[in-house]
């Protein structure tokens, strides 16, 4: 009891108290799944000793025995960080050495005997010819003697030759037995076990660092127990047992010879395999594989196999690849108690490929893919945006009718200028390097890989604000808001380049128009009653080559209800229906940002309400009055245009 109490609290310690015989710590030992036990007692509870030592016999544990006075490698008190001295005590590795002691010089001579490599000697000279005498070792000693002549001449007389002689006055410190090491490329050292006095410490520091074995002549005191830092040692095998490697690599092009020698060696020691078929026949993987991609399947596996692991994906990892997923997915396994240290090691993109295949530059192109990214009408909008506005496009293909539909877009809009460089199966046998332009796009017919960068010298850069000019637009007899307003409102709305706006009784679609030419990841609803306003719209999108204007014929708010909730929203038009609209827009997102306009009183009176019904933020009203000048006859007159109201709102949520 007393010693529970003494002990200091730590959250990986559990104390058992009670007396236990043999028979219970053996069950003791069974029940916890011990592997190791080290006896700590005092050294004169010989009863308990004796019982622990059988119980770990019955139980089939190995026994460690610590001796309490013993220091590593000496009998003072203290250990290897204290004894050392400053110049060893911070260069300590994490690892211990490994160590063999041997009673006298013939047996380490004995056993050395058995072994292969270079062998440092640092016993001195007294002792050197017990080893020159066995053929097996003399030509593997070098020797590090003290500096004298008595010392040389024994050296001279065993047959040691000068260039294995290392003649030096100590101490030693762990750098310079480490650089000893390297230069004589040393397999074995073997030292006396002579404490920090004869500089041991640095010595098994230096092998810990080298990763090589010692060999110590003379065994401690107490034979039978152990110092502090040795049983330390000794565990660190069971605390620290390696993890296993997960490897997440980028194939690049799929053949052995495109992996990087990194990826190359992880793939060769790698236990299990996963990957497409396609990857797994190209690399020639010959060990225990699945035709598996996905997270889902490969993480049963690992957790059922044991092994180092590699997963393959085609390409660059971070280049439209499935890595990103399966290594959040595989580190949230390991978070969840899977033991694995997990890598991902890059491939060779498509796009790097190909503009090295072609003699050209990557880094002022747009990267775009149209791999797994549905139809046409999908990305279409965009990829027509990002060739118009870049002077070259990068693209990956899902095949044949990707090139053929990219060939009439490009006749459509006007850009059947642009150059096409195209990549077909690149690495395998049928690669072919091809010029194209529109029209050799659209007859292409070969099925496979494609990989584009589409030239167009004629880009032009995006727009960053609005301001088209009212003439810009097809018109008709339909409303229109003036080019003034226009600006003002869609500056007053605080667009992302994300957003998703409704622009509610569209009339010709120039608000829709402007936001949609802002960016190609805007998406705008143009909601119009009219058949003959909703026609100009379509009409107005398609001049502007704009796919991410969607077009909704119905009165609001009905119209709305089934439509993905906006980010902002334009009222030009409300039919009557003010309150009902707002009402809608802030029930499908409470925190959207609104700008109306308003040119009767009203509208106005309508507008000023809204503030106190719904109860919204930011609530604000600004009367704006254009005055545009025009020639009659030899004067320049001022016209005026009618004020407009604009209102500008943010939803109110509970807490904002």
């Amino acid at each position: 009891e007393y010693g529970e109490q003494v002990l200091t609290d730590h959250p990986c310690a559990h104390v058992n108290r009670g007396r236990m015989d043999a028979v219970q710590i053996a069950a003791f030992m069974k029940e916890q799944g011990t592997e190791v036990v080290a006896d700590a007692t005092h050294p004169y509870a010989k009863v308990v000793t004796d019982n622990i030592r059988q119980a770990a016999e019955t139980a089939g544990v190995r026994y460690l025995r610590l001796d309490r006075d013993k220091i590593q490698g000496g009998t003072a008190a203290g250990g290897p960080v204290q004894a050392a001295g400053d110049a060893g005590a911070k260069n300590i590795p994490e690892t211990p050495a490994e160590k063999h002691y041997f009673e006298d010089t013939a047996a380490c001579v004995k056993a050395l005997a058995n072994t292969s490599g270079n062998i440092l000697l640092t016993t001195g000279s007294k002792e050197l010819s017990a080893y020159m005498a066995d053929p097996k070792v003399r030509d593997r000693v070098i020797g590090r003697v003290l500096p004298g002549k008595e010392s040389i001449e024994i050296c001279e007389n065993c047959g040691l030759p000068g260039k294995r002689i290392i003649a030096m006055q100590g101490p030693f410190s762990l750098e310079m037995n480490l650089a000893l090491i390297h230069s004589y490329d040393i397999k074995i050292m073997v030292s006396k076990l002579s404490g920090s006095t004869g500089g041991f410490f640095e010595k098994e520091a230096a092998a810990a660092k080298a990763g090589i074995p010692l060999y110590i002549i003379g065994r401690p005191q107490n034979s039978e127990g152990m110092s502090f830092e040795e049983i330390c040692g000794e565990l660190y095998g069971y605390l620290n047992e390696p993890k296993r490697k997960i490897s997440l690599i980028g194939c690049g092009m799929g053949h052995l010879w495109s992996l990087t020698g990194e990826a190359r060696e992880a793939l060769e020691k790698a236990d299990l395999v996963f990957g497409a078929k396609r990857l797994l026949a190209d690399l020639k993987v010959e060990k225990e594989s699945w035709p598996y991609y996905l997270a889902k399947d490969i993480i049963p596996v690992l957790k059922e196999k044991k092994g180092d692991a590699a997963v393959l994906f085609s390409g660059d990892s971070g280049f439209y690849s499935g890595a990103a997923k399966m290594h959040l997915a595989i580190k949230e396994a390991i978070e969840e108690g899977m033991p694995a240290e997990l890598r991902i090691y890059p491939g060779i993109s498509s796009v790097s490929n190909l503009a090295a295949l072609f003699g050209v530059s990557w880094e002022d192109a747009r990267i775009f893919s149209t791999h797994g990214k549905g139809t046409y009408e999908d990305w279409g909008g965009k990829l027509l945006w990002t060739i118009k506005t870049n002077k070259k496009t990068f693209l990956l293909l899902s095949g044949v009718k990707d090139l053929n539909t990219i060939g009439n877009m490009l006749k459509e809009n006007g850009l059947d200028g642009c150059r096409v460089l195209a990549g077909y199966q690149m690495s395998y046998p049928e690669q072919e390097l091809l010029y194209l332009d529109a029209d050799k796009c659209v007859e292409r017919t070969e099925e496979g890989l494609y990989a584009l960068f589409i030239i167009n010298e004629n880009a032009g850069a995006p727009s960053v604000s609005c301001g088209l000019p009212d003439e810009a637009f097809i018109r008709a007899k339909v409303p229109m808001t003036k080019e003034e307003v226009r600006e003002a409102s869609i500056s007053k709305l605080f667009l992302k380049s994300d957003s998703v706006v409704y622009d509610i009784g569209s009339g010709t679609g120039s608000i829709a128009v402007e936001i949609a030419s802002l960016s190609p990841d805007i998406t705008v609803y143009a909601i119009e009653r009219k058949p003959e306003a909703v026609e100009l719209i379509k009409q107005n999108a398609a001049k502007f080559g704009l796919k991410n204007i969607k077009v909704v014929e119905g009165y609001a708010p009905e119209a709305l209800k089934d439509l993905p909730a906006p980010t902002h929203a334009f009222i030009g038009g409300s039919g009557g229906n003010m309150n009902e609209i707002v009402e809608t827009l802030l029930e499908k997102n409470p925190c959207i940002r609104v700008c109306a306009n308003a040119v009767s009183l009203e509208t106005l009176e309508e507008l000023k309400a809204l503030e106190t019904a719904f109860e919204v933020e930011d609530f604000r009203l600004v009367q704006l009055a254009a005055v545009r000048t025009g020639k009659v006859g030899s004067y320049t007159m001022m016209k005026a245009e009618n004020p407009v109201w604009i209102c500008t709102f943010n939803g109110k949520t509970v807490g904002r």
